[in-house]
């Protein structure tokens, strides 16, 4: 059996999380909870080259929210 997530000749979607965090999830398996897809279905290079764009920051949001939050903090 292959894996899912290797397989060339399946359709894939990029789904996002509350951290802004994503992932690469093929298409014929059920979105888990607290993702959401935001693009796709998709061969698996469009699908991977979507999230290497969109996802410019590996950080957790909740982590660059309390940093931005921490830098207009005065001294």
């Amino acid at each position: 059996m292959s894996d899912p997530f290797e397989d060339d000749s399946r359709d894939y979607l990029a789904l996002i999380n509350e951290e802004e965090q994503y992932s690469l999830w093929p298409r014929d398996i059920d979105v888990p909870a607290g993702w959401r897809v935001v693009y796709g279905p998709a061969p698996r290079d469009e699908v991977l080259d979507h999230i290497d764009r969109s996802w410019t920051d590996m950080r957790p949001k909740s982590l660059r929210d309390a940093m931005s939050a921490n830098d207009s903090v005065p001294a």
